[in-house]
């Protein structure tokens, strides 16, 4: 199966945790303990390894924030 890295930019995510609601595997959240620029609790993936790349956080982001990368 498909593995993936995900990143977030901070610079454009807003703390929506639409991302959140769209991870099948349940491994984003929003980081309680930091602010962007602008003030957002921004999104993270909390184990990384367990990402299948199906890019369901980045199609839901309203901003684009989210890019999906698929690795083998």
């Amino acid at each position: 199966m498909a593995k993936g890295i995900v990143t977030f930019d901070e610079k454009y995510c807003k703390g929506c945790g639409l991302c959140v609601d769209a991870c099948n595997k349940n491994l984003i959240e929003l980081d309680a303990t930091r602010l962007t620029q602008k003030g957002y609790h921004p999104a993270i993936i909390t184990k990384p390894e367990e990402c299948i790349a199906c890019a369901n956080c980045a199609v839901m982001c309203p901003d684009s924030a989210i890019t999906v990368e698929k690795i083998d």
